[in-house]
Parts: C-alpha cells; structure tokens; sequence
C-alpha cells in the first residue's frame, strides 16, 4: 500500500491473507490491483458517451427518398 501501516491493520491484513492463503506482501499487492482496476471502471463509467455518427451516403439517400415531395 502507498501509506504505512499501523501494527494493528497489519496484524489484521496479515489475518485475512492467512485466511486466503497467501502471503502479506502477494495480499497486499491483489489488494492495490483490485483498487487500481475499480479506479479504472469508475473513470471509464464517468466519461460521456461518444458523440453518434452521420448517417452514411445511402442512409442519407434512402432518408431523403422516403420523404413526401
């Protein structure tokens, strides 16, 4: 993790990565990617959506055809 810990978050982690049956340093590391990879969808989820495109050449002539005189 970028800060430090206190003893009693790392006796915790170190807890839990038991449980898991890992390593604290491999916990730890699954922990920040899994954090990186949410910050990531939470950005992708933010962004607008891209503007439509123009319909194309037929899509125009077609449109413009089915309109009454």
């Amino acid at each position: 993790m970028t800060k430090s810990m206190t003893d009693g978050q790392r006796a915790y982690e170190a807890k839990r990565a038991a449980k898991a049956g890992v390593t604290l340093d491999k916990w730890l590391a699954q922990k920040e990617r899994e954090r990186i990879q949410e910050e990531r969808a939470r950005e992708e989820a933010a962004k607008p959506p891209p503007p439509p495109k123009k319909p194309g050449f037929f899509a125009r002539l077609i449109e413009k055809a089915q309109k009454p005189l």
